[in-house]
C-alpha cells in the first residue's frame, strides 16, 4: 500500500510538473503574441504619417525653374522673367506656389548637370527643366546633350522630384540630320522617365519679332506672357501629378 501511495505521489508530481510546464509555455506564447501585436501596432503608427496624403493648400508648392537665359529672363527686369510671371499666373488661379528662378544665361545641358545638386534645394516638389537651346546654337553633338539631360533626369528621379521637360527645336541651318538627332532627345527622355512634356518652349514666340528683344532670340515681356500662356496646361498637369503621387510628412 505504501508503495502504491508512493507511486501515486510520483505520478501526481509528474502531472503537476506537466501542468506547470504547460502553463508556463502558454504564458510564454501569450507574451510573444502580445509583443508581436505591439510591433505591428507600432509599425502601423510609424507608417501612417508617411502614407499618401493630399497636398495642403496652406503649404506652397516649391517649384524650381531650371534652365538657361530663356528661364533666367535675359534682358528683362526680374519681375518679367518666366518664373516670376508663371508664379503670378498660377496664384491668380488660386494655386499656392513658389517658383525659384534657377536659370543661368549661356548654360548648356552639361553646365546644368554640373550645378544640379546645389541648384535644386531640399524640399523642392517639382522642376521645370529648360535646357538645350545653347547646345543647339553651338552645334554641340546631340549625344553630349542627351547624356547630360539623361543624367539630370536620373538625379531628379532619384530624389523623387517631379519634372516638366521643355523641348527645343533645332535651327533649320543646322541640317536635317542634326535636327533629328537633337529633337529626338526630348521625346526619348520623356518616354524613358515618364515626365510631363512641353515639346517647344518657344512655341508661338520663335520668329515673332514683336515678341522678341532686339537680338531676335530672347523673348521680351510680351513674349514671356505668350510662353506662360502656352505652357500653363502642362504646368497644371505637373501640379496634378504632385497631388496624386507626392505626400508631405
Amino acid at each position: 500500500m505504501e508503495r502504491l501511495e508512493l507511486q501515486g505521489g510520483v505520478a501526481n508530481s509528474r502531472l503537476v510538473r506537466r501542468q506547470s510546464y504547460g502553463a508556463a509555455m502558454g504564458l510564454i506564447h501569450s507574451v510573444r503574441l502580445f509583443a508581436a501585436m505591439l510591433l505591428v501596432f507600432a509599425a502601423a503608427l510609424w507608417i501612417a504619417p508617411v502614407a499618401a496624403q493630399p497636398l495642403s493648400p496652406d503649404v506652397p508648392l516649391k517649384i524650381v525653374a531650371f534652365g538657361d537665359s530663356l528661364t533666367a529672363g535675359y534682358g528683362l527686369p526680374a519681375q518679367d522673367a518666366f518664373p516670376a510671371k508663371l508664379e503670378r499666373a498660377l496664384k491668380a488661379k488660386g494655386i499656392n506656389v513658389e517658383i525659384e528662378n534657377a536659370g543661368v544665361s549661356g548654360d548648356t545641358a552639361s553646365g546644368g548637370l554640373s550645378r544640379i545638386d546645389w541648384s535644386i534645394p531640399d524640399g523642392t516638389d517639382a522642376v521645370i527643366l529648360e535646357l538645350g537651346a545653347n547646345d543647339m546654337l553651338r552645334g554641340i553633338d546631340p549625344k553630349v546633350t542627351r547624356a547630360a539631360l539623361d543624367s539630370i533626369l536620373a538625379k531628379l528621379k532619384e530624389r523623387n522630384i517631379a519634372v516638366l521637360l521643355c523641348g527645343m527645336r533645332a535651327a533649320p541651318n543646322l541640317g536635317g540630320e542634326y535636327a533629328r538627332g537633337f529633337e529626338s532627345i526630348f521625346d526619348d527622355l520623356t518616354r524613358k522617365y515618364d515626365v510631363v512634356f512641353y515639346p517647344f518652349f518657344l512655341d508661338g514666340v520663335a520668329t515673332q519679332a514683336k515678341l522678341a528683344l532686339r537680338d531676335g532670340l530672347h523673348p521680351n515681356a510680351a513674349g514671356v506672357d505668350a510662353i506662360v500662356a502656352g505652357i500653363m496646361p502642362k504646368v497644371e498637369e505637373l501640379i496634378a501629378r504632385l497631388g496624386r503621387n507626392k505626400s508631405r510628412s
